[in-house]
């Protein structure tokens, strides 16, 4: 079977986290993962576009996020970019640091890192930042 993707364009808002966060959960569920798989999906998507959309866009209304959704034989791909100033992992505070571990907030990445099966960052050329997030489909 041939990947499918849909792609989506979304204002920097709150709302726009909200609904990737559902409209990922619901394609995870329809896909077959199981309950723990679809939440951790879900998690991930909601930290990547907070990230896109408060730290990327600084909830700019001129600034948009896109989301794009490949479903392969294999795999769930998301991919979220912002047109922020891009982000430089090696600038971020590790946020398993004695300093760091009170702070509001820092530990988004980590997050997502440890509930996708694959994940990476990119700076974009055009600006902004790119996120991957893959999660393997379960076996038939």
């Amino acid at each position: 079977m041939e990947a499918r993707a849909q792609t989506w364009e979304l204002a920097s808002s709150l709302d726009s986290v909200d609904w990737a966060e559902a409209h990922v959960t619901a394609l995870a569920k329809d896909l077959g993962f199981d309950e723990d798989s679809c939440h951790e999906i879900g998690i991930a998507v909601r930290e990547a576009m907070v990230n896109a959309v408060v730290h990327g866009n600084h909830y700019s209304a001129d600034k948009k996020v896109h989301l794009n959704l490949e479903v392969g034989d294999d795999a769930l791909a998301m991919t979220i970019d912002d047109q922020g100033t891009g982000l430089d992992l090696a600038t971020l505070p590790d946020p398993l640091a004695e300093e760091n571990l009170l702070r509001p907030s820092g530990r988004g990445l980590l997050i997502v890192r440890a509930f996708m099966d694959d994940f990476t960052v990119e700076r974009r050329a055009e600006g902004g930042t790119r996120l991957r997030l893959v999660k393997n489909r379960p076996a038939a």
